[in-house]
């Protein structure tokens, strides 16, 4: 086993923090280009997971985990709440003119409507386990980690629940499947 870094980095070792940056930096900056947006991006929450894994260092149990385990779960709960936080947020680069932006399409009150009793009633077709998982998912917010403890089943079922039921839902919805492979 390698020589344990976070108990160092804790107790203010400078050694183990430059030990700990040529040892993970590469897997947490890799880990953040698949997240983010840019490369800025990717190097903003980068330097965001390693300051917080300094920062909580001395909260490190070595009998709960590796030292990469430890790493990766904040890395991992860092990069969902920055994905959440510019998910509300528009992206910079969409916005060109302030005279460019067109108005929002006005839609009748009625077809919305329509559109929203189509879906609820394309909905209740689903299997009811299927219509559980989509409900919590997309009506809710829950993760899929989330709605298997809610409801007591496997991660596994709950993605197989809401991958079929949404490939159902398209199919019904006459919607055409992604491009670029499986539905």
């Amino acid at each position: 086993m390698t020589d344990l870094l976070l108990p160092r980095i804790a107790a203010g070792d400078p050694a183990a923090v430059d030990s700990f940056l040529r040892r993970h930096s590469n897997v947490v900056w890799g880990l953040a280009r698949r997240f983010c947006r840019s490369a800025e991006d990717a190097e903003d929450a980068t330097q965001d997971i390693l300051v917080a894994v300094w920062k909580n260092a001395e909260r490190y149990d070595p009998q709960a985990g590796s030292e990469v385990t430890f790493l990766m779960t904040i890395a991992r709960r860092r990069l969902i709440d920055r994905a959440r936080r510019q998910g509300r947020q528009p992206a910079a680069e969409l916005l060109e003119d302030a005279g460019t932006i067109a108005a929002p399409a006005t839609r009748d009150r009625a077809e919305l409507h329509d559109e929203v009793q189509r879906a609820k009633d394309v909905l209740a077709q689903l299997r009811p386990e299927q219509q559980q998982v989509l409900d919590l998912a997309l009506g809710h917010g829950r993760t899929h980690q989330e709605i298997s403890t809610a409801i007591g089943i496997p991660l596994g079922t709950v993605k197989s629940h809401a991958r079929r039921g949404l490939i159902r839902l398209r199919e019904m919805l006459g919607v055409a499947p992604e491009s670029g492979g499986k539905p």
